[in-house]
């Protein structure tokens, strides 16, 4: 009794570990899925995982690294080059310690790994849970990335490193995606509670006999003639919704119960005569019965392992039919007795579950128990080795009789065998694909989490570079405006003031009689003499426009070298408030393009490196000494009537003076003429005087006496004035008709009240525009510095974002793995 008690109680103690191990591993598999579903999400919305690829070193670099401390024993440590498949640019050293108990498999860089050595404790190798040689490389995520002849790394296109991030991205998808469903079936079979317990053995042995002692039902057919063909396999009639009844399978068709069309109904009461009738016929049966026990006593459902019972013919009946029906019991134990199918059992099973049949009968019963050990110790040293719980010798016959002490031994052993084998057949490979799962999640995100650092480490970089740069940029556009602004206003303002002082005394000196501008190789015409006072008032007007002209081109040059000034200092801050690596203007400013009126040679000006230039129009002022109508001489270029007139009379205009003649009039008109005939001066002034009063002296009968005396001294005056006064006064009458005329001119033509007011302005509005084209192109390139600078920036803070998420993502999900990975460990140490 108290051995029957402690099997129940190593049963329940078996039930209990198994439970207590296939919910640890449903949470573990659920918590990889998390972590996959978790994973495969990042690496579409958040980061593009990169596919890690670690080389091995040269010979000498690639052994173990060992590293002794005093306190504990060497370590050893994998050094590996780590790249990726799609950026062979990035390389680096990192050191890989293979997962141990408790622990990730680790990837660190190569310096960390070399400083932080000696402070790290070390664990034996036969803790790992992988081992160092696949420590470097993937089990479940290995992703075919080779080319050429036999996958050959040797081959010109060994490695595809043109595929894009992206690519390998969603091939590493499509690997994740399979690993999640292969983890949904690993789940559902973890989750399946059914087992199938083939019995088998010679015939006569009590095979049907012994199933009908585990079901506490007289079901299946026991006959002591050696005719039992069939296939029975006895399920729960929970799996037939409740019902009992019998399925005969259809050869050759895959059998489903919801398709009937696989299999013939039959009672259960039919199943003795179906089996005898078809004794030479192989046949496949399924068996529905309920079971009336506990779940806790009840061996086809018990809430945690629902046993399938397959009663099989016997092994020594016919071995070519037995093996072909064991062959579709997905069997592989094709033995003529006994003796040979424990042989070949134990060739590939450790642990066989034996039944010593009708061990009642037997009269020695010492000596068979020794026997049959010695046996199973030959065949199965395994199971010899648990032979307590194993090995058992009952009488199936008896079982139906209360307290059949061995039989609730045999059946509490048989159920402890299937949940421990059911625990190695299911449990155990789902924790090795989970192990392999984690340490290549391992290795995954170690080796993007190194990826990440250094892009954060990288982004920070730019930012610091970048930001500073931006921030002054920001800063000083104010001021750059300001100063571009000043420039523009400044070189205009200069050049339009130059050519005011430039034009005005030029002006001053043409009224005077005098060139404009004194210059080399252009002089006043020489007075030929009275015969050439026309020519000579020609020559003299066309001197003068001409000396107009180049004054005007002096002030134009004037306003070139202003301009000129201010190009310098709108490119000086370009290298003020540029930063570095903006490319500085091309453009070279060309003076001589300024107030250029051939469009031909302005376009060859611009075609040339880019010429800074802004072109002239027809200008007031351009070119005077060839227009033919400022050229045409009159006889007021001799003798201007209106100017003398406005000298003389224009402030007498109001006076009244006496009409009658008097002989001091004529004497005063004699004396003038004589006057000037003796002073050799004759002014336009006393001209008109005199013949004013000679007409009013004409007038008077007194003074007719006195007219051949005055015309006289009239005509001496006059002989006289042009012979000595035109040479002398042509040129200031011109001068005077010249001013007259620009300010008229300009006064009709433009808005500015004089010729000098209108070239100010032209000269200064072309200034500004070459000025206002140059701040133009710096502040462009200033803006778009800027703009790239801000794109830079905020490239780089994005990258940050997203670096600093992906690094303590990774980190997160290294320690959730190994949360996963202490589930797993724990049901492998259980």
């Amino acid at each position: 009794m108290p051995q029957s008690e402690d099997i129940h109680s190593k049963m329940e103690d078996v039930q209990e570990k198994y439970l207590e191990q296939k919910e640890r591993l449903l949470g573990a598999i659920d918590s990889a899925k998390t972590i996959l579903s978790d994973l495969r999400i990042f690496n579409r919305d958040s980061w593009v995982v990169r596919y890690p690829q670690l080389r091995d070193q040269s010979a000498e670099e690639s052994t173990p690294v060992e590293v002794s401390t005093s306190k504990a024993p060497k370590r050893k440590s994998i050094r590996r080059s780590l790249s990726f498949a799609d950026d062979p640019t990035f390389q680096t050293d990192v050191v890989l310690t293979p997962a141990r108990k408790g622990m990730a498999r680790s990837m660190t860089l190569a310096s960390i790994a070399d400083e932080t050595a000696e402070e790290q404790s070390n664990e034996e190798d036969e803790d790992r849970l992988v081992a160092p040689s696949d420590a470097a490389d993937f089990h479940v995520f290995r992703l075919d990335l080779k080319l050429g002849s036999h996958g050959s790394s040797s081959s010109p296109a060994a490695l595809v490193s043109q595929l894009e991030k992206a690519s390998i991205a969603n091939l590493l998808d499509d690997r994740i995606g399979a690993s999640m469903n292969h983890i949904n079936k690993l789940r559902q079979r973890v989750e399946d509670k059914s087992s199938k317990v083939l019995v088998t053995g010679d015939l006569n042995a009590g095979k049907s006999t012994f199933v009908n002692a585990l079901l506490k039902r007289e079901v299946m057919p026991v006959d002591q003639q050696p005719c039992t063909t069939a296939f029975c396999e006895v399920h729960d009639a929970a799996d037939n919704d409740g019902k009992e009844e019998l399925h005969i399978l259809k050869e050759g068709i895959p059998y489903s119960r919801e398709d009937e069309s696989t299999y013939t109904r039959a009672d259960l009461s039919e199943l003795e005569s179906i089996v005898s009738e078809n004794e030479n016929v192989q046949q496949m049966l399924k068996v529905y019965l309920r079971d009336a026990r506990s779940p806790t006593e009840s061996l086809l459902s018990n809430g945690i392992v629902d046993i399938s019972l397959i009663d099989a013919p016997g092994l020594n009946r016919d071995s070519m039919k037995t093996t072909a029906v064991f062959a579709r019991q997905e069997e592989n134990h094709f033995t003529l007795s006994a003796k040979e199918f424990l042989w070949n059992a134990s060739n590939e099973k450790a642990y066989l579950f034996i039944v010593v049949n009708k061990y009642e009968q037997i009269r020695d019963k010492a000596k068979c128990r020794r026997l049959v050990l010695e046996q199973i110790k030959q065949l199965s040293p395994r199971t010899f080795e648990d032979a307590e719980d194993l090995v058992h010798f009952v009488d199936s016959a008896s079982a139906f009789q209360k307290d059949s002490q061995s039989f609730e031994n045999l059946e509490s052993s048989l159920r402890s065998f299937v949940l421990v084998k059911r625990a190695k057949s299911k449990l155990t490979p789902a924790s090795t694909y989970l192990t392999h799962l984690l340490s290549d999640v391992d290795l995954l995100v170690g080796a993007n989490a190194i990826v990440a650092e250094t892009e954060l480490e990288r982004a920070l970089e730019d930012l610091n570079r970048s930001r500073p740069v931006l921030e002054k940029m920001k800063n000083g556009r104010e001021a750059l405006d300001e100063s571009l602004e000043h420039v523009e206003e400044a070189g205009s303002s200069r050049s339009r003031m130059r050519t005011k002082e430039i034009l005005n005394d030029a002006l001053v000196r043409v009224g005077q009689g005098k060139l404009g501008v004194e210059v080399s190789g252009l002089n006043m015409p020489s007075y030929p003499g009275f015969l050439g006072i026309w020519e000579y008032a020609r020559e003299v007007r066309k001197t003068l426009l001409t000396s107009v002209d180049i004054a005007v081109k002096l002030a134009e040059d004037e306003a070139r070298k202003i301009t000129s000034t201010g190009v310098d200092k709108v490119f000086q801050l370009g290298e003020d408030h540029l930063p570095e690596g903006v490319e500085r203007s091309r453009r070279v400013f060309m003076p001589e393009a300024m107030f250029s009126t051939d469009k031909l040679a302005r376009k060859k000006a611009r075609r040339q490196s880019g010429a800074l230039l802004a072109g002239g129009v027809y200008t007031l002022g351009i070119s005077l000494g060839q227009r033919p109508d400022m050229l045409e001489t009159t006889f007021f270029d001799i003798f201007d009537v209106q100017h003398q007139f406005r000298i003389h009379f224009s402030d007498k205009s109001s006076e009244e003076e006496d009409p009658s003649l008097t002989a001091l009039s004529v004497a005063s008109v004699g004396l003038g003429a004589l006057t000037m005939v003796g002073g050799k001066a004759l002014g336009v002034r006393g001209v008109i005087e005199g013949i004013v009063r000679l007409t009013d002296l004409l007038g008077n009968q007194t003074a007719r006496k006195w007219a051949a005396p005055v015309l006289g001294a009239l005509t001496i005056g006059a002989a006289v004035y042009f012979v000595l006064e035109l040479p002398s006064s042509i040129p200031r009458t011109v001068g005077r008709r010249i001013q007259a005329t620009l300010v008229k001119e300009n006064e009709e033509r433009v808005e500015d009240a004089s010729f000098v007011e209108a070239h100010a302005g032209r000269v200064g509005r072309e200034s500004r525009k070459v000025l206002r084209l140059a701040s133009w192109d710096l502040r462009e390139r200033f803006r778009n510095a800027m703009e790239e600078r801000g794109r830079e920036v905020r490239g780089a803070e994005d990258m940050e974002r997203k670096a600093r998420k992906a690094v303590e993502w990774f980190r997160e999900v290294e320690q959730r793995a190994g949360g996963v990975r202490c589930a797993v460990e724990s049901i492998a140490e259980a």
